[in-house]
């Protein structure tokens, strides 16, 4: 299955994997550094599908991405989005993480955080923008965290 194949694929089936909830969109579908990007519009049902810490919409995810892996699909990671719940957040962070690079850029004290990795990728996006300033992670699963600390 090609590029083009594999991003019509995805938003069918997450178009048909939502109906079995009663849910009849269109889903949006685009790609991006070898991503596809699936937005779900709003509906009635946008905190069932989020979930508590967003743990439906990566479990939405990662059924697409499993039957984009069985079908052999050239592209399969996938970034499933409602109601624009994630841009909101990573939004949201990336405001937190000028107040974090701030303050480290101050003190000259590092800074460790506990974020899931799509949070940490926001983080290492923002602090590009600073050339005093480096971040990297450490860890392994859920145990990995973040380090933001000042270049000397």
């Amino acid at each position: 299955m090609n590029k083009d194949e594999s991003i019509r694929f995805a938003a069918k089936y997450l178009e048909d994997l939502l109906s079995f909830f009663g849910i009849n969109v269109a889903v949006y579908s685009t790609i991006d550094d070898e991503v596809i990007q699936l937005s779900v519009p709003s509906t009635s049902l946008n905190s069932l599908l989020i979930g508590k810490n967003a743990d439906n919409l990566r479990a939405l995810q990662h059924i697409v991405m499993m039957a984009l892996i069985t079908k052999d699909a050239e592209v399969t990671r996938v970034n499933v989005d409602v109601a624009g719940y994630k841009r909101q957040r990573a939004d949201r962070i990336a405001d937190k993480a000028e107040g974090w690079i701030r303050k480290v850029r101050e003190t000259g004290e590092p800074m460790t955080l506990d974020l899931n990795a799509a949070d940490r990728r926001v983080v290492h996006k923002v602090a590009q923008d600073y050339s005093d300033i480096e971040t990297h992670s450490e860890g392994e699963g859920r145990e990995r965290k973040l380090i933001i600390r000042r270049l000397d």
